[in-house]
């Protein structure tokens, strides 16, 4: 029998055989009963086996260093933000200029009225008297867009692509005088309505070009070129207003793309006007880092590696054995060519300058008929070492050809720069004398 009754608020259990009578034999085999249940522990709120249980609790310290690594997880997700919606705004304007087709005239009209007022194939005139007859950009911006402004002068005038910033109200006060007959006005206004840009507009040579970089992608939705409908709109819009990315309208993203589209313009007005983008860029630019890793080495200095195209970069013409490979073929395989050189099969080479060479007879012979003059064999190479200096080599290359006269040591010949016996590039002897 087993009685349960309440202590305070502890239950107690007592269990208690009693013996009535004795059992019978028969039933022997009964199991005997359960012992006694244990006697539950008393219980309390606060108390556990008779001890206190302490409070679950974070030291101050402990909540310092995870208050610290919240704002850490903040500020990088704040910073991950900007860049994301800037490289978001960047890729809407590289979509715009791809497929719009007013942005991609506006940029076209751009890059022709900065080249043909710097091109020397244009005629120069002096309406001006005493005024510089090379034609500039005058670029102008206020605040920010000023900023801009002055960036993109610096990267024009490096690109050798004469350029001078005019504060738009410094111009009102004599700064017009800069202005000659042949330059060509580069306005920068996010607005398109800046008052700066609005007061100094009607006092702007009309015969001029100008180009306005803006966030508006349609001309009849800017107020400026309102006043001035020849304009040419250089799109720069944003996706969304800086407010609604940031919570405040300080220009960020706007600036972004504003840069952005004045570096595509520098970029590719100078690729038009000049040979080689490169060599003018080393020769404005020769101090700092930039100036270091541009400037150019001395013949003495450089060694013929140095020149060498590597053999990796001469990729092997496929010449199906069903199809007559002709001198198209070989055009095509050396325009495709990163180097313009061509392989045909183990050292045997087709050089650029000899490529250059075909003519429109050419094209349609077959590559066996072009052999003779057209392909190059390893055994017609002039091994140079590769560590030779620029200088040394060609006084060697020079030397022989007088004392030979040999026709392998003519301009379209093939110099193989040897290192420890094994060819690791070829160079057009031509272009080695060049060098000198």
């Amino acid at each position: 029998m087993v009685e349960q009754r309440q202590h305070g608020r502890t239950p107690v259990h007592n269990s208690e055989v009693y013996l009535l009578r004795q059992m019978p034999p028969t039933f022997s085999t009964i199991p005997p009963l359960s012992p006694p249940s244990p006697i539950t522990p008393a219980e309390d709120d606060d108390f556990c086996n008779g001890m206190p249980i302490e409070a679950l609790s974070l030291s101050q310290p402990a909540i310092a260093v995870a208050d610290e690594k919240l704002a850490v997880e903040e500020r990088l997700s704040n910073a991950v933000h900007v860049l994301s919606t800037e490289t978001t705004a960047l890729q809407n304007l590289t979509a715009l200029y791809s497929t719009d087709r007013l942005a991609r005239e506006g940029f076209n009209r751009a890059v022709e009225a900065i080249t043909r007022r710097n091109h020397p194939k244009y005629p120069r005139h002096n309406s001006y008297k005493g005024a510089a007859t090379d034609g500039k950009i005058v670029v102008i911006g206020v605040g920010k867009s000023g900023h801009i402004a002055k960036k993109l002068v610096a990267t024009f005038n490096s690109l050798a692509i004469q350029a001078v910033f005019l504060h738009p109200t410094e111009a009102l006060h004599g700064d017009l005088g800069q202005i000659g007959p042949r330059d060509t006005f580069l306005l920068i206004t996010f607005s398109g309505k800046t008052p700066e840009l609005m007061t100094l507009l009607p006092y702007l040579d009309k015969s001029l070009p100008l180009i306005l970089l803006t966030s508006h992608t349609r001309p009849e939705t800017c107020e400026l070129i309102k006043h001035r409908p020849d304009t040419i709109l250089l799109p720069a819009p944003i996706h969304e207003p800086e407010t609604k990315s940031f919570g405040v309208s300080a220009p960020t993203t706007s600036t972004t793309v504003a840069l952005t589209v004045g570096d595509a313009l520098a970029i590719v007005a100078s690729r038009e006007l000049h040979p080689s983008v490169a060599s003018v860029f080393a020769k404005n630019h020769p101090g700092g880092a930039i100036g270091a890793a541009l400037r150019k080495p001395s013949i003495a200095e450089k060694s013929v590696r140095e020149l060498a195209v590597g053999m990796e970069m001469i990729p092997l013409m496929d010449t199906p054995p069903d199809k007559t490979t002709t001198g198209a073929d070989v055009l095509r395989a050396g325009y495709a060519s990163p180097s313009g050189w061509v392989r045909l099969q183990m050292g045997v080479v087709i050089s650029p300058r000899r490529i250059r060479k075909l003519d429109s007879a050419d094209l349609v012979a077959s590559l066996d008929e072009l052999k003779g003059w057209l392909v190059t064999s390893k055994k017609e190479f002039v091994p140079v070492a590769a560590d030779s200096s620029v200088e040394k080599a060609a006084e060697w290359v020079l030397g022989m050809r007088v004392a030979l006269g040999d026709g392998n040591y003519e301009d379209n010949a093939i110099v193989a720069v040897m290192d420890r016996g094994e060819c690791v590039g070829l160079l057009e002897l031509g272009s080695l004398l060049e060098e000198v």
